[in-house]
């Protein structure tokens, strides 16, 4: 994911789309996969040999939005196949929660939930390093993007590889065998409308606040969370978001925090290669190795903690907290030091913090969380929870784009036009701006005099530092949020209660 914001303004070249589209190509992706983690957390419990036998069908659909994508010749077939790809990916995010939580004891959840965690970073992380080694290397065909299509054999092979590996039935929500009556009955009663209401919600919403705010989008948005909600009160067996479960203060703060949380994440992981690349000039096969030393601090922190501490059930509210102040420290010493004379040692010194702090964060919240809910909805939460992470990293990236360009966009028009005398933009500049906004190599590298670089490079020095001050700005009401969750566990459910609750999964 993280590799699209260093071939973003490539792939918009090749599809005629502007710059502000940009964006989406990453948002897309991370909205269907989102949405598709609650389903598939929802299938996966429908019976013990559920999880495994998604496997194949997940991977089916990841390879085909990565063909769809690789062939692609417009931007809303290339959307289209990132939503696709997105359904294949967050059912893959959904099942390796499901089998940990599943097969792994709970003294040692921690560190295979850290496992996971760090996987995830790591492929986040190495995109944007991979990504830009291979467009110098394989280059880029217009109809036949190698760098998508590639995926598709890779993740079907992994997708393979666990489903032999992995027993053919593992130990479910519910202790009895589920009969093939009752398993149907389950797959039937999935909420699949609450799911697309959910997503074009979040669409319409991120849509309205993208390159300009739109009122109208925002109002659709708004008749589309009432029409959401009215599905899940009035019309929804089995919700997509399960309200009764959302309407614990502990587990609603807890998904809110993350939401907050990974939007600002995103952040960093969109924006420090585009810094490097504008900023410091460097090539794209090296701007992303800017998230190396972030993916070995997320290793760290996830495996640490889940290895050294999160050896046990309960409660993890201050750790929680400590993690989140560090995350927060990071991004806002980011934020200070995001100028055009900004060193490399500090920033990369911070980078690595911040990926600590997330590794750390992630795995606490997961442990809290699990604390602050019935062991019957751990499944149930530990998807919520991807879901909300995974609506984060969709915030982060449209919400934090739209501020981006809108930012570098008036920061450009008001230095070209000091330039120009304060009067009227000249045509060379008002064919520059656009150029700029999405190629941000042309900063240091398109020949550009003194004065329009030193304009250029104010702009995206400033944009992306506004981008993580916002960031740390709103990691202040994710603390408070998580703060709130409180530390005292649910009271145990009473005999009539559990057999409710048994008949409404």
């Amino acid at each position: 994911m993280s590799g699209m914001a260093i071939i973003q303004d490539t792939i918009a070249r090749s599809l005629d789309a502007p710059p502000s589209l940009s964006p989406w190509f990453t948002t897309s992706y991370l909205m269907a996969l989102s949405a598709s983690v609650p389903i598939v957390g929802r299938l996966a419990g429908a019976g013990a040999a559920m999880p495994r036998i998604l496997l194949l069908p997940a991977a089916a659909i990841f390879c085909a939005g990565a063909l769809l994508a690789a062939s692609a010749s417009s931007a809303a077939v290339f959307i289209g196949g990132r939503v696709l790809a997105g359904v294949g990916g967050g059912a893959f995010l959904a099942l390796a929660f499901v089998f940990v939580l599943a097969l792994v004891p709970e003294p040692r959840r921690g560190i295979g939930l850290g496992v996971i965690n760090a996987a995830i970073t790591v492929g986040v992380s190495l995109g944007a390093v991979v990504y830009g080694g291979l467009l110098s290397a394989v280059g880029w065909r217009e109809r036949q993007r190698p760098l998508f299509w590639m995926q598709a054999p890779v993740a079907f092979v992994a997708a393979l590889a666990v489903f032999l590996c992995t027993p053919a039935s593992i130990q479910s929500d519910q202790k009895h065998r589920e009969s093939p009556s009752s398993l149907s009955r389950r797959l039937v009663r999935i909420d699949y409308l609450g799911a697309v209401l959910l997503c074009l919600t979040v669409v319409l919403f991120l849509y309205g606040l993208a390159s300009t705010v739109q009122p109208l989008i925002l109002g659709l948005s708004i008749v589309s969370l009432a029409a959401f909600i009215a599905c899940e009160y009035l019309v929804a067996v089995d919700p997509v978001l399960p309200l009764t479960l959302l309407s614990s203060r502990g587990v609603l703060l807890s998904c809110i925090s993350q939401l907050g949380l990974m939007a600002a994440r995103w952040s960093l992981l969109f924006f420090a290669p585009i810094f490097i690349l504008a900023v410091h000039g460097a090539p794209r096969s090296a701007a992303g190795s800017v998230l190396v030393p972030t993916n070995l601090g997320f290793a760290v922190g996830g495996i640490v903690v889940g290895s050294l501490h999160i050896r046990r059930t309960g409660s993890f509210w201050l750790s929680c907290l400590i993690a989140l102040a560090f995350f927060s420290a990071s991004i806002l010493g980011l934020a200070i030091v995001a100028s055009p004379r900004a060193a490399l040692t500090p920033l990369i010194a911070l980078v690595f913090i911040n990926g600590f702090a997330t590794g750390a964060a992630l795995n606490y919240t997961m442990a809290h969380l699990l604390h602050l809910c019935h062991p019957d909805t751990e499944y149930v939460a530990a998807s919520l929870l991807a879901t909300f992470r995974g609506f984060g990293g969709s915030f982060g990236t449209s919400i934090g784009g739209g501020m981006f360009y809108r930012f570098l966009r008036r920061s450009l028009a008001r230095g070209f036009l000091a330039l120009d005398g304060g009067q009227h933009l000249s045509p060379a500049h008002s064919t520059l701006i656009p150029r700029l906004l999405g190629m941000p190599e042309l900063v240091l590298h398109g020949g550009l005099s003194s004065e329009e670089q030193k304009v250029a490079l104010n702009g995206y020095a400033g944009a992306i530092g506004f981008v993580w001050m916002a960031a740390a700005i709103l990691m202040l009401m994710v603390m408070a949020a998580q703060a709130a969750t409180g530390w005292t566990a649910p009271k145990p459910l009473r005999s009539a209660d559990t057999v409710a609750h048994r008949r409404d999964e």
